[in-house]
């Protein structure tokens, strides 16, 4: 059984930083493709950042140079580094992972990112 966990959300002030973390079981890391996606009231859930098994990595345009995704191997565990936040990034936060024909296996549960002063 696939689980992802996802945390590390919170309050931050504009500008701030988070990181996310995304713990897996039930599937390797640095086999799938692991995304995070993104979903504010009233709006359709949104792709922010993936990365392949490959290690190749996309960004939605609006978080392009101030969102990271990486991941640890080791850890089994893929983050989600936000840097310079802004009040329109406020969102539920989650965890992705597709199989290698972009099927998705799973979803974690969500994380709140809340960015205001």
């Amino acid at each position: 059984q696939v689980q992802l966990v996802e945390s590390g959300g919170g309050l931050v002030q504009p500008g701030g930083s988070l990181r996310l973390s995304c713990a897996a079981s039930g599937i390797i890391v640095s086999i799938a493709t692991m995304g995070w996606y993104r979903q504010a009231p009233g709006k359709q859930r949104e792709l922010v950042a993936a990365i392949t098994g490959g290690g190749s990595r996309n960004y939605a345009d609006s978080v392009k140079g101030r969102f990271t995704i990486s991941r640890d191997n080791a850890k089994n565990t893929v983050y989600l580094q936000m840097n310079s936040l802004k009040p329109e990034d406020t969102a539920v936060y989650f965890c992705n992972a597709k199989s290698e024909y972009g099927i998705t296996i799973a979803w974690g549960q969500g994380t709140q990112v809340t960015v205001s002063s």
